[in-house]
């Protein structure tokens, strides 16, 4: 297939780019002309033959693209979440799956370990993480628990100066080439805990899941506990109970809430380009009133959720935001990415659902993200608990 050049242009209809600061655009701007030149050529490519690209990791590190707000001194960038969110629009852009490889990176593991983990943790594994040395993941969901994750199985005993871990997590981004893995368990008493687990360990096994239709470059696995030897300063010392995960999540979901937002321009500008381009009844299909009205909706819902993440970057750097308004921009990104892939697709007609252009690939993608780190009715359900104060998952 041959690569096929990147025009995309960003919409901006509000002149949201006006909130924000110089440093802000140029991180854009920085990630942008990355996806441009390495990942929009091969990643169709890698798609169509549901394959990761693991010579990225490397890339991402060097972009600075994982753990963007954990200071420098550990390996991190120590940016603004802002500027996180926007290294995660222009990331997934290009694709879901790239950005979920740096969402898991930096939310999920660096972030957990820089969090909760000691100083030796904190100095063993960061500067390693961040570089794109190694890759980490990132264990909750288990087979039989994906929305409830307190009703986990995974479970670890004392046996000195180790403990035994048994159990198996699912449906894990990065599992099949990570070499650490931040794994949630109960100890005895019930209480959840945070593990540091390494490739290598005895009993340790990290299975690729086939047979994906979405999230097809990037890599999903299982982690397999049978009987693993974890020392106990692997344990983070931090937190316990699901705090731990779900704070994880949550700046998890805050790039999402933005890396959604890049799939949705990225089949608007398709869809715009296209619309001028075809010409049909001798005329270009965009001066036709059903498709402008495809393009006006388009646009309207992109401007609404890049105003809701530029609020929202604000209220993170400010230490604001709620899980709940995470939750809100997270499922409201999820929500207009699916529906405008989906009008994008249309627009194309039969060129909508060929590799020639990302459309189709974008809207599988979304099947994905918008249901993973929280359903959509799940974040439907944390907004409206919220709202009224009456819990409705019990």
């Amino acid at each position: 297939m041959s690569a096929k050049t990147d025009l995309f242009t960003s919409p901006d209809y509000f002149a949201v780019d006006d909130l924000l600061t110089e440093e802000q655009k140029l991180i854009r701007e920085t990630v942008r002309t990355y996806v441009k030149k390495e990942i929009s050529p091969i990643i169709e490519d890698y798609a169509q033959r549901a394959e990761f690209p693991q010579h990225i990791v490397k890339q991402l590190g060097e972009l600075g693209c994982f753990g963007p707000t954990i200071p420098a001194e550990y390996g991190g960038g120590g940016l603004d979440y802002t500027s996180y969110g926007l290294m995660m629009q222009e990331l997934e852009r290009g694709d879901s799956g790239v950005r979920s490889t740096a969402s898991v990176q930096g939310s999920l593991v660096m972030f957990p370990i820089y969090e909760f983990g000691s100083e030796e943790q904190r100095k063993k594994y960061l500067p390693k993480l961040g570089s794109g040395e190694w890759l980490g993941c990132f264990g909750l969901t288990e087979p039989d628990h994906g929305s409830n994750p307190a009703g986990m199985l995974t479970h670890f005993k004392d046996a000195g100066d180790h403990v035994i871990l048994n159990g198996a997590k699912m449906w894990i981004s990065n599992a099949p080439f990570a070499q650490v893995a931040v794994v949630w368990a109960k100890d005895e008493a019930g209480d959840i805990r945070g593990l540091i687990l390494e490739r290598g360990m005895e009993g340790f096994s990290t299975p690729t899941t086939h047979g994906k239709w979405s999230l097809r470059a990037s890599a999903t696995g299982e982690l397999v506990f049978d009987h693993v030897k974890v020392p106990k300063e692997n344990i983070l010392p931090n937190v316990k109970g699901l705090k731990g995960p779900l704070s994880c999540l949550t700046r998890a979901r805050f790039g999402i809430a933005w890396g959604s937002v890049g799939a949705a321009m990225d089949c608007y500008d398709t869809a715009l380009r296209y619309s001028l381009e075809r010409v049909q009844f001798d005329r270009p299909i965009g001066g036709f009133q059903l498709q402008q009205k495809k393009l006006a909706e388009m646009i309207t819902d992109i401007t609404k959720a890049q105003l809701l993440n530029w609020r929202l970057g604000t209220l993170m750097d400010q230490h604001k935001a709620t899980p709940q308004q995470v939750s809100m921009a997270k499922r409201n990104g999820c929500e207009i990415a699916a529906n405008i892939a989906r009008e994008a697709r249309q627009m194309l007609g039969g060129m909508g659902i060929t590799g020639e252009y990302s459309v189709m690939r974008h809207m599988m993608n979304i099947e994905s993200v918008i249901t993973y780190e929280g359903t959509h009715d799940i974040h439907l359900l944390i907004t409206g608990m919220d709202v009224t104060g009456l819990n409705a998952f019990k």
